[in-house]
């Protein structure tokens, strides 16, 4: 990389962390730490839960799905507006109206305390196991790229976000989600831009070597849930869209970060469709990466041909311009902190609410609420962090944690959705769908390393589908069952 690439990246890494330091002020205060004070523009918000959704997974593996296949991924985009019409008319007016920051005192309402420590427990692994795995992606990819040491990008990187996401609080979060929402945009659009220049014949000739190759269909179409078909990624992103805008702590806090429920409303919208035509950027992108190799195929190694998920690297390394390469890996750091520090931020909301104040000092001063979310979102820093280091020696083990974490945090959409809909659900019904919708989700994920009579024959894809609906069919069928003491 040249100098002109390696300034991009500094000034990126100090003009972020600066940012997020400025807010110290505007977080000294419980609500501003995890509400903003609810004083943020619509806009704003919207903009932050489009950088929220986009990840580095995201901004290398659209890419490289689109480079070895086709434009079926763009299912799960086009899943996005009716995810975010239930977002908006349920889920929206349900958080504004709760006094409590976490989405998982709901829960305690509807079925008591041990479906909200359940939720909450499930999110706080998972979004460990999140941020350990984007810091050890983005990392892996800047060594591929710079020949950086791959510990010192991940130490480098944790400790910036760590950083302003301890003193600036959400607000900080929110800001530097919109920033490096611009930075990613814009280096995904020159990345495309390089793609159409580079056509040896001009940019028609990309459109023609996509179009024989049939690299535009969003197919297959069949009517069938045992592969990846259109439908079966139309319907997955459904379900995991509902569990992302209707139950995940972050995004909830940004619904009560803006000044108006008319606000939060729009933000659900803005930043779902915002991601539809940038999620057809990256598919474009790894489509003209396909054109451009198939008649430049000597400027791509051999090895490479059938991992996609690297040629985009490889490419950004090789091909483009002096500064745009460092534009274009100043974007892909911020679509991996973009999401690491909403992470930390939730995280930290999360552990006051359902664990300091509700099981231990419930009565604790403003000024201890925030000295804990602060001290909370470097020791979740840290480790987080440590899981990414860890990930450099003994992938296999974490991996199998992932799909553990999973499978518990599967039974969370299917639970919220028994509460808000089924208002005659109770406590003892949801346990037992829990239950029940959690062997499930253990049996299609792993029955699919044997081939016997009894494994799963359904696409991965599916899992959620099956253990959401589950649950939901188990705790509406159950609900003459009442429980006693609940609160409703």
């Amino acid at each position: 990389m040249t100098t002109l690439d390696i300034t991009a990246i500094a000034a990126y890494f100090v003009g972020i962390t600066a940012m997020g330091l400025f807010f110290y002020r505007r977080s000294t205060t419980t609500e501003g730490f995890t509400e903003a004070s609810g004083r943020l523009s619509g806009l704003v918000v919207g903009i932050s839960i489009f950088g929220t959704y986009l990840s580095s997974i995201t901004f290398l593996a659209i890419p490289g799905k689109a480079y070895t296949g086709n434009w079926n991924a763009f299912a799960f985009s086009l899943s996005l507006p009716f995810t975010a019409y239930a977002a908006a008319r349920w889920f929206t007016p349900l958080y504004r109206s709760m006094t409590d920051v976490s989405a998982y005192a709901y829960l305690e309402r509807r079925f008591g305390l041990w479906a909200r420590l359940y939720a909450m427990t499930c999110y706080i692994l998972t979004q460990q196991a999140r941020m350990g795995t984007i810091l050890f992606l983005v990392a892996l990819a800047l060594e591929r790229l710079t020949g950086w040491d791959i510990s010192l990008v991940i130490i480098i990187t944790g400790v910036s976000v760590i950083a302003y996401c301890a003193v600036g609080g959400i607000e900080a979060v929110i800001w530097t989600d919109v920033a490096q929402s611009v930075i990613l945009t814009l280096g995904a659009l020159a990345s495309a831009a390089a793609l159409l220049l580079k056509m040896p014949e001009g940019p028609g000739q990309l459109f023609s070597i996509a179009s024989a190759s049939d690299k535009f269909s969003l197919g297959p179409y069949d009517f069938s849930f045992m592969s990846s078909t259109f439908w079966t990624v139309l319907l997955y992103g459904i379900f995991i869209n509902l569990q992302n805008f209707g139950i995940d702590q972050s995004y909830v806090q940004r619904y009560r970060a803006a000044r108006s429920l008319d606000g939060a409303k729009k933000s659900v919208w803005l930043g779902a469709l915002l991601y539809v035509p940038v999620s057809a950027i990256f598919l474009f992108i790894g489509t003209g990466l396909f054109a451009f190799y198939s008649v430049e195929p000597s400027r791509l190694p051999l090895e490479l041909a059938s991992q996609g998920d690297r040629v985009f690297p490889h490419f950004m390394i090789t091909e483009l311009p002096s500064g745009v390469t460092g534009l274009v890996v100043a974007a892909l750091l911020a679509a991996a902190m973009s999401t690491i520090s909403t992470s930390l931020n939730s995280s930290a909301s999360v552990l006051l609410s359902d664990v300091a104040m509700r099981l231990f000092k419930p009565q604790m001063t403003d000024a201890g609420k925030v000295f804990f979310l602060r001290v909370a979102t470097v020791v979740l820093g840290v480790v987080g962090t440590g899981i990414a280091l860890l990930m450099i020696s003994i992938k296999t083990a974490l991996d199998m944690w992932w799909n553990l974490a999973g499978i518990f945090s599967g039974g969370m959409l299917g639970l919220f959705l028994l509460g808000v809909v089924s208002k005659r659900a109770s406590s003892t019904g949801a346990a037992i769908g829990t239950a029940v919708g959690i062997i499930v989700i253990a049996w299609s994920v792993f029955s699919k390393s044997y081939n016997a009579w009894w494994s799963n024959p359904l696409d991965p894809l599916v899992t959620i589908i099956t253990g959401t609906l589950t649950i939901f069919i188990i705790g509406v069928a159950l609900r003459p069952f009442k429980s006693v003491g609940v609160g409703k």
